[in-house]
Formats: structure tokens, C-alpha cells, sequence
């Protein structure tokens, strides 16, 4: 029987050749690279170097190529942390660190960046820049997978929405479709109301709505 689930039109793949095609950014890979590994710390360039090998830093037994450096800088300079190259994770921002993952992420030019909550630990001023340069990598050409609970993380070029309730699928389509009132609102189990803003949707309780339930 067909499989219910095909990625890049495949139902079939070897897990260590689909790995090359994805880039993952995540707040749990971010405190995994912070804290270093059996080496040490881990600087910004060689955090980038171990996209290629999707280890956690780089190791005496891999081989990088002065490609792979060029490569690495390259895709620094991308997501504007081309001075991040030396220093170490843990001496970084959280946003400043947030950004040398994009660039791992992004290294081995892969056909979509899977973002998991990325904006955890993030302020509000952090949160924007971070996801403006995400906004950028998907006007690339990239294709965006974003696993987020903030409705306001859902930048404009996102186009399909599949929203979760206890684990299951409640709705699945055009983010117009799905990220309505009636839908938000059975979803999280509260009356909700969606604004429209620069083509972000943002959500609020609606307390008429509230008080009327009360």
C-alpha cells in the first residue's frame, strides 16, 4: 500500500542521504553546541564546518577541505555573522548564536531549513531580526518548516499551515483557511480573535467573547 507520508515526493529514503537535504535549527541543538563537546568549546566556524558531517562541532578524524572552509565563511556572511567566525558559542548572544545554526543549517545548501520553536530565548527585538533573516532565506528559494506554539512567528512567505490539537491534525491548508477565528479558537480552546498586518497574523483572547462565556 502507499505509504501516507512522502517527503520531496519520495516514500522511501536512506536517513543519511535525506539529512543532507535538510537544514534543522532548534533551542535544543542551540543549548547542545553552547555547552561544547568531549573537545571544548566549539567556535562559530567550526560550528558551521560540522554541518557537513551533522556532528556537533569538528572532529580530529574528519577531513575538511579548504572548499568546506570557503563554503562555511560564505554561509556566515549570509546570515551577517562573518565576525562570529572565531569566537565561541558560549561567549555569544543567544541571537548572535541563533544565527551561526542558520548558517550551519544552510551550509550544505539543502532544499529546506526545518526550524523547531527557533525563537526560544530570544527577546523581542531578537525574535524579529532572527526571523527577518529567515524571511530572506525563504525569498531564496529555500523551503521553510517551521514547528512553532506563536502564531506571530508565521512569516508571509508561508504559505501552507497544519495546526496540531493533542497530537492530531485539526486543520490543514492555506494559511488563509487554517488561521481563522473559528479554527484558532477550537484549537487552543479559547474564544480568539485574528488580526491582518503587513501579511503576519496576529492573535489575541477576545475578551467580549471571554466575558460573554463568563
Amino acid at each position: 500500500s502507499a505509504s501516507p507520508i512522502r517527503v520531496f515526493g519520495q516514500e522511501r529514503w536512506d536517513v543519511f542521504e535525506l539529512r543532507s537535504k535538510l537544514g534543522i535549527v532548534s533551542a535544543d541543538l542551540h543549548d547542545r553546541f553552547v555547552h561544547g563537546n568531549s573537545n571544548g568549546v566549539i567556535t562559530g566556524l567550526d560550528a558551521v564546518l560540522s554541518g557537513f558531517f551533522a556532528s556537533q562541532g569538528v572532529f580530529a578524524h574528519q577531513r575538511v577541505t579548504e572548499e568546506m572552509r570557503r563554503q562555511a565563511a560564505d554561509a556566515l556572511e549570509r546570515v551577517d555573522a562573518g565576525r562570529l567566525a572565531a569566537a565561541t558559542l558560549d561567549t555569544m548572544s543567544t541571537g548572535e548564536a541563533r544565527r551561526v545554526l542558520i548558517a550551519r543549517a544552510l551550509v550544505h545548501q539543502p532544499r529546506a531549513l526545518v526550524l523547531d520553536e527557533p525563537t526560544r530565548g530570544l527577546d523581542l527585538v531578537a525574535q524579529h531580526h532572527f526571523m527577518e533573516r529567515v524571511r530572506a532565506i525563504a525569498q531564496q528559494g529555500t523551503t521553510l518548516l517551521l514547528v512553532t506554539h506563536h502564531i506571530e512567528e508565521i512569516v508571509p512567505e508561508i504559505s501552507r499551515v497544519i495546526l496540531l490539537r493533542r497530537g492530531r491534525v485539526a486543520c490543514d491548508g492555506a494559511k488563509a483557511d487554517v488561521l481563522t477565528a473559528p479554527h484558532l479558537s477550537a484549537a487552543f480552546g479559547a474564544p480568539l480573535a485574528v488580526t491582518h498586518a503587513d501579511g503576519y497574523i496576529h492573535v489575541r483572547v477576545d475578551p467580549a467573547q471571554t466575558a460573554t462565556l463568563a
